[in-house]
This record gives C-alpha cells, sequence and structure tokens, in this order.
C-alpha cells in the first residue's frame, strides 16, 4: 500500500472531486511523490500510459510504457510487463487508467497502481515529461478545454 491515498491530507481540489466522482476506485492509487520514490528504489516497475498515442507523443513520464485506452490490447504489452512487476498506470487525471488498471486485474496481475492525478498531477508537480524523441518537454496533452482545466502547469496541447 502506498499512502492510503486520497486521505493523507491533500487539500480538497479539483482533482480530487473529478476522481471522487468519475472513479469507483477499484484500482489503488499511489501518489506522485511515492511513485518517485518507487522507480528510484525498484527495477520491477512498469509505468503504463493509457492515453491515446496522440497524447503519448506529445508528452509521457519518462520510460512510460504505451498502453492505449480505446486501442489497449493487453497481448500488445504482455512481453514488456510480468505478473511479478509492480505496474502502474496512468492518463490525464486517473479516470481512464483506472479503466485499463481493472483489466489488468482480471487478466491477473496483481501489483496495480493509479497515478492519482495522472500525469496532470504529476506535470503540476513540477516533474519532468518526455516527447516521444525523448526530450524533455513542457507540453502536455490537455485531452479537451474541459479536462484541460485540471493542468495547471506546463503547456496544454490540445
Amino acid at each position: 500500500m502506498f499512502g492510503g491515498l486520497p486521505f493523507l491530507g491533500i487539500s480538497q481540489n479539483k482533482i480530487d472531486k473529478a476522481l471522487k466522482r468519475y472513479n469507483s476506485n477499484s484500482v489503488e492509487y499511489i501518489s506522485t511523490e511515492d511513485l518517485i520514490h518507487l522507480k528510484n528504489s525498484s527495477d520491477n516497475i512498469k509505468i503504463l500510459d493509457t492515453r491515446e498515442a496522440s497524447e503519448y507523443s506529445i508528452s509521457h513520464i519518462q520510460d512510460a510504457i504505451y498502453a492505449g485506452y480505446d486501442d489497449f490490447n493487453l497481448q500488445h504489452i504482455q512481453d514488456k510487463i510480468d505478473t511479478k512487476d509492480t505496474i502502474v498506470v496512468y492518463c490525464s487525471i486517473g479516470v481512464r487508467s483506472e479503466d485499463i488498471g481493472e483489466e489488468l486485474l482480471k487478466a491477473g496481475y496483481e501489483n496495480i497502481y493509479n497515478l492519482y492525478g495522472g500525469i496532470f498531477d504529476w506535470m503540476n508537480k513540477d516533474q519532468k515529461v518526455y516527447d516521444h524523441k525523448g526530450n524533455p518537454t513542457d507540453k502536455v496533452h490537455a485531452y479537451d478545454r474541459f479536462w484541460g482545466d485540471y493542468l495547471e502547469k506546463g503547456q496544454k496541447v490540445y
């Protein structure tokens, strides 16, 4: 368990409200801070980007594996992940990634976590993202104007 989010004194904010509205908490959350710690201390962590290819190409978390959402196919990523790996799924704020996390749980993967607040929270907390060439960027695909309102830092791309 990585901190029992979302009740660790995190102030009620827009992302909190959205996740409470749209998610069922079927996949345990991991905070940005806990993911940073985990990335620095474990080799058996896999990060799956569950956004669309156009979003992933603008920017993604370093070493994230593209998994997709509408075109998600477990067979396409099974050679990149192992059932023993700790797997963190993310999307813009954590709604679509919960769906993919559920699919992974159904497929027998056990150590699945949903990045609380997704890439938006990652960026809002001044963490680096990388473009399709592997270069740091401040651009983040904001999905659309409604969801883009949750991204407070970086350059929004639609």
